[in-house]
């Protein structure tokens, strides 16, 4: 026989059973919460059993999820300290570059105090500032290094001038305008700068490479082999560049070719400060012979 036509599909004695026992449950909720305040508040003796009751049967679900709670924590604190653990490493490698900068300048510069005297025969040995001003560009084509200073004759600048970072020497002025002017760099294919070893004392030639890195080469038959990891600075020699300026660090040897990385970056630097020339030693005064 078919069903009635008007009788209601989603109807059933379970939904009605479903929510007879809904209702059971929440008036006796309401019924136990109600008679808890009334015990908390007339018996406060029975309601501390009650309590202790409670606690013994929640104690083992407390003890079994504690491990869990303990994990979440932990790992809560391990996420905090993954994504703090960055900014803590940028700033230590900024430190780690300052404190470097700064053993590289002692180094040149307590090598520069034992060879003071023999500095001091050069005429105009004390390089000044001529100007300080902002690097704004580069032109790398092919094996030429350049780059642009916010800075010319109207400042001072004129063409030879050896131009300094805060970690080492750049290179020196090509051409100048009013209000710019133009590096050649260390690392160009023409340019070559006397040097000299901090560790032995012993000068030597820098030649740009233009990829970025200088040869080096030993100017005197003898001299002590170059290793890795030693430091060059200008020797003063040539009229051009002022002495001590540290310059690179040597990165590799082949015979008596070496290569080195200069210690300043123009693609890094931002101030440069360009410097007098530094006249060359007078010629030494003839020698009268017998008459």
């Amino acid at each position: 026989m078919a069903p009635p036509r008007h009788r209601d599909r989603g109807f059933s004695r379970r939904i009605q059973y479903g929510l007879f026992f809904g209702y059971v449950a929440a008036t006796a909720g309401i019924v136990a919460a109600i008679a808890l305040i009334l015990i908390a508040r007339f018996q406060p003796l029975a309601f501390e059993g009650i309590r202790g009751l409670a606690l013994d049967a929640t104690a083992p679900f407390t003890t079994a999820t504690r491990p869990i709670v303990r994990g979440a924590t932990s790992l809560g604190g391990d996420i905090a300290d993954y994504f703090g653990a960055a900014s803590e490493n940028k700033a230590l490698r900024a430190r780690l570059a300052a404190a470097e900068r700064q053993v590289i300048q002692a180094r040149a510069t307590a090598a520069e105090n034992v060879r003071l005297q023999r500095l001091l025969r050069f005429s105009g040995e004390a390089s000044q500032p001529v100007a300080s001003a902002r690097i704004v560009g580069s032109n790398v084509t092919g094996n030429r290094r350049f780059a642009t200073l916010v800075a010319g004759s109207a400042d001072g600048v004129r063409s030879g001038q050896p131009v300094r970072g805060p970690e080492g020497l750049v290179g020196r002025i090509a051409e100048v305008g009013r209000h710019a002017a133009r590096i050649v760099l260390l690392t160009d294919g023409s340019s070559a700068v006397p040097l000299r070893v901090v560790r032995t004392g012993a000068p030597v030639l820098g030649q740009g490479r233009g990829d970025g890195a200088i040869d080096v080469r030993a100017t005197i038959a003898g001299a002590p082999g170059l290793r890795r990891g030693d430091l060059l600075v200008t020797s003063g020699l040539g009229g051009v560049y002022p002495p001590g300026l540290p310059v690179a660090v040597v990165t590799g040897t082949s015979g008596e070719l070496a290569t080195a990385l200069p210690l300043a970056n123009p693609a890094k630097l931002d101030l440069a400060v360009v410097l007098t020339e530094v006249p060359p030693p007078p010629p030494p005064a003839p020698i009268d012979g017998p008459r």
